[in-house]
């Protein structure tokens, strides 16, 4: 019989950056950008979902909240493609065109 322990690997243990502690003033930095970024989303969410429920109910709505572009497919990947394919290197927000902009159903 073969001892697992010779023939798997074992995880190393603790902190993947042990030398870089994240200070308190970071970490608010970062949460506020990204609720100001949700809610720049929201906003364009909201005026646009007018527009697109009726003909795009259930299609996927990726928002990138700099310039206010937005794109919109059946298929999740491919709209956040079309995102990617225009504004590489920033935050965009998926949403379900739907009445709350949830993107799956339980």
């Amino acid at each position: 019989m073969i001892n697992t322990s010779e023939t798997h690997f074992n995880p190393r243990l603790g902190k993947v950056f042990p030398g870089r502690e994240p200070n308190p003033e970071e970490i608010e930095k970062v949460e506020a950008e990204m609720q100001a970024l949700m809610k720049r989303c929201d906003e364009i969410f909201e005026a646009a979902k007018p527009k697109l429920i009726d003909d795009y109910y259930d299609w996927y709505m990726v928002i990138e909240p700099e310039s206010g572009d937005y794109f919109i497919d059946k298929d999740d990947k491919v709209a956040i493609q079309k995102a990617r394919e225009k504004h590489q290197d920033t935050w965009c927000a998926v949403y379900g065109i739907n009445e709350t902009g949830a993107c799956c159903r339980v």
